[in-house]
């Protein structure tokens, strides 16, 4: 099955370059183009696309009034393009699969369309696993498929629903020479204070942030990352051990051999988050 494709652009050069880079992929079904918000949001709800490549600033309906109009949850899988980037932390807020910044290069829209295609394949896998769960009911009956999932416990009890999660980012946006791109968070060795900004550590390169400690630490996992000192939050899986240092203080040791002080006052916090590691 083709992927079908809705373009979202005010601008018709804008609608027929995005024409062309999609011509280029394989098993790519182009839908009528939509030049408003308005025209969208309609079109969305009337032919149900696949992928919606969707322009943040229309005269009309910019490209989040079409997600609130529809609803995050019955928005389709979305790569938002634009020529802003102060966007781009909101997009990915309302499940963007990518987020194109004008102008791009046809690698970068290989790259995010590709990205794409990942996230439809699991989606279509989820959808597969619904169907012949559907199937199955219908065969055997709703009971008999419940009683099968249910866990070989014993107990006929119903099983609790999962409490809710904390999203935690699994990219931070970074800004330089004009350029916007992103770092995943697992690449990350260590974050350090530096003034207004936050510095973030990755192998034997690093990008300033404008932001604070407080507000990366709280949006990181915490069983992934841990605040050693004030102004340092480190990656436990770069640690490779901690050493005794002078007057009862430690540093701890990366995996690349960098040293950085352990705080008294996060002293203990590290011990018992490397113990449940151990």
């Amino acid at each position: 099955m083709p992927i079908r494709v809705l373009i979202v652009d005010d601008e018709p050069i804008a609608r027929r370059r995005l024409q062309r880079l999609l011509h280029q992929e394989n098993d790519v079904e182009v839908m009528p183009e939509a030049g408003t918000g308005r025209d969208a949001i309609e079109a969305i709800q009337r032919e149900r696309p696949d992928l919606v490549l969707l322009d943040v600033q229309m005269p009309d309906v910019d490209g989040f009034g079409v997600v609130e109009a529809l609803g995050v949850d019955h928005m389709p899988p979305t790569i938002f393009v634009t020529a802003y980037n102060e966007y781009a932390v909101r997009a990915f807020d309302v499940h963007a699969i990518d987020y194109l910044l004008k102008p791009f290069d046809a690698d970068r829209f290989r790259a995010a369309f590709a990205r794409a295609r990942v996230h439809l394949e699991q989606l279509s896998s989820a959808e597969q696993g619904r169907r012949i769960r559907a199937l199955l009911e219908q065969v055997l009956g709703e009971g008999a498929v419940a009683a099968a999932e249910r866990p070989s416990n014993g107990s006929s009890a119903p099983a609790q629903a999962p409490a809710p999660r904390h999203r935690y980012v699994d990219r931070l946006m970074v800004k330089h020479d004009g350029r916007v791109f992103f770092v995943k968070v697992t690449d990350v060795d260590w974050f350090e204070a530096s003034g207004n900004y936050v510095r973030i550590h990755t192998g034997k390169v690093s990008h300033l942030i404008r932001e604070t400690m407080q507000r990366v630490e709280a949006q990181l996992d915490p069983s992934m990352f841990v605040r050693i000192h004030r102004a340092v939050i480190v990656n436990l899986d770069r640690i490779r051990e901690l050493q005794p240092w002078f007057a009862g203080d430690y540093v701890v040791i990366l995996r690349d051999g960098r040293q950085l002080k352990l705080s008294r006052t996060y002293r203990e916090h590290l011990n018992s988050r490397m113990q449940r590691l151990a």
